[in-house]
């Protein structure tokens, strides 16, 4: 008799039980209570430049990102929704990788060079993990599961530290980033329009949700079009807007 292997998340919930399926695992819980203490310290030998209020409120609302994708609710329901997957994996690499980018210290004094090897990096990484041979791998081995969560992570860390402490932000940024809303819009399109359901681990989990495979994961390739392609839109906005505004202030 074959073993039943479930994701990290544990076993799809029905719509009741979600608000009852917080994710306590105590080396999650661990990990997450130690980046505190952990940044606390990096704080303590950086220059002064970097441990102003801003950079301590980005690293809570990136920590608070993780807390929402780790170990809410929202954890659980990625194990019956692929749209809800989507969701977690668009909080990690458009939200919180983002804040924790901002977050550093020594974003300025010390830039994180090569931002088109980065944006290369991570989208490979975003198309392998959501091609459905890996993904549903990654829901039948924890080893491969954080392996998924901690490159998709990983990677955006790497892209957005890379373009936010570039020194050619005037054009290097924005370009990067909407090219990075291209890829992403890219795949959340051709998830939108595949003509079946591609995710064997979703094939039956979204009914108790009133979906079927099929548009859960069109859902899904919404979120990712839309709502995931959204931050890079904004960054690149702002990250110009702040580059053309530079001359005006020197003068």
């Amino acid at each position: 008799m074959d073993q039943v292997v479930l994701p990290f998340c544990g076993a799809a919930p029905l719509p009741s039980e979600l608000w009852t399926r917080w994710t306590l695992d105590p080396v999650l819980l661990g990990l997450l209570a130690f980046l505190p203490a952990g940044y606390h310290l990096a704080l303590r030998q950086a220059p002064a430049s970097g441990r102003t209020g801003r950079e301590r409120l980005f690293f809570w609302l990136g920590w608070a990102t993780l807390v929402v994708a780790f170990v809410s609710p929202l954890c659980a329901l990625s194990a019956a929704l692929f749209s809800a997957r989507v969701a977690h994996h668009v909080l990690l690499v458009a939200v919180a990788a983002p804040f924790f980018a901002l977050a550093n210290p020594w974003r300025e004094t010390r830039p994180l060079p090569w931002p088109g090897l980065w944006l290369l990096v991570h989208a490979v990484a975003l198309w392998f993990w959501h091609a459905p041979v890996p993904y549903d791998a990654a829901l039948r081995s924890d080893t491969l599961y954080w392996l998924m969560q901690g490159s998709l992570l990983l990677t955006a860390l790497g892209f957005w530290s890379s373009i936010l402490s570039t020194r050619e932000a005037a054009v290097t940024a924005p370009l990067m980033l909407l090219a990075a809303m291209m890829q992403m819009g890219l795949l959340g399109a051709l998830i939108t329009f595949a003509p079946r359901p591609l995710y064997v681990a979703h094939f039956l989990s979204p009914e108790p949700f009133g979906l079927t495979a099929l548009s859960d994961q069109q859902l899904a390739g919404l979120i990712m079009w839309a709502p995931g392609a959204l931050p890079y839109l904004v960054a690149a906005l702002a990250v110009a807007a702040a580059a053309l505004r530079k001359p005006l202030t020197a003068n």
